[in-house]
């Protein structure tokens, strides 16, 4: 039994993730910045933890891409929704490289989901490097206010990430988890034609 439990805890974690969203927008639209960014960070640090304790106990599963993206995709809307009320100034002086990430982010989920029938769920090695960057750039935000270098390595970070999931539509066929990165689609394309 505790073995089961054990199996299933990178799922439970994405889904208190998920649980957590609707407080965090709560927080947001109340305008309770305290509970907003400590409620932001542990969802940061749950997504961080989920992934780390799947991976290094091979404990991936389509259930836990599934949870665990959407979990992303909710946090990151909110957590877009949270700058603009909580740092408006920010995202007005910083608009168009903003706008180019969240416009690659909503091309790739659209792409994924006309593509595929379902968002994409890659985890490559790029998107959670850019995720922490991401991460690291919102606490720090929050918690110390604007540092530019921390926005503009996020930014080139994350549009490689996005642009790298754009390829990574056209390259694979169906729906996959977990791919680390183009160029292992590409070696093991590859070892499979020789």
């Amino acid at each position: 039994m505790s073995q089961r439990w054990w199996r299933q805890l990178p799922n439970a974690i994405s889904s208190a993730r998920l649980l957590a969203t609707p407080v965090l927008l709560y927080a947001a639209i109340v305008r309770e910045f305290g509970l907003f960014k400590w409620l932001l960070l542990a969802c940061l640090l749950s997504d961080i933890a989920d992934g780390l304790i799947a991976r290094a106990f091979s404990l991936r599963s389509q259930l836990g891409a599934r949870l665990d993206s959407t979990a992303d995709m909710i946090v990151f809307t909110i957590g877009i929704f949270g700058l603009y009320v909580f740092q408006a100034e920010v995202l007005i002086r910083q608009w168009v490289p903003l706008a180019v990430v969240i416009g690659l982010y909503v091309v790739e989920l659209a792409g994924a989901l006309w593509r595929y029938g379902r968002i994409s769920s890659f985890h490559t090695i790029l998107v959670r490097v850019s995720a922490y960057a991401q991460g690291i750039f919102i606490m720090s935000l929050f918690f110390l206010g604007y540092v530019a270098w921390v926005f503009y390595s996020m930014t080139v970070l994350t549009v490689l990430a996005y642009g790298e999931e754009l390829v990574l539509l056209f390259l694979l066929p169906k729906w996959t988890a977990d791919v680390r990165g183009i160029y292992w689609v590409l070696a093991r394309r590859r070892a499979n034609t020789l």
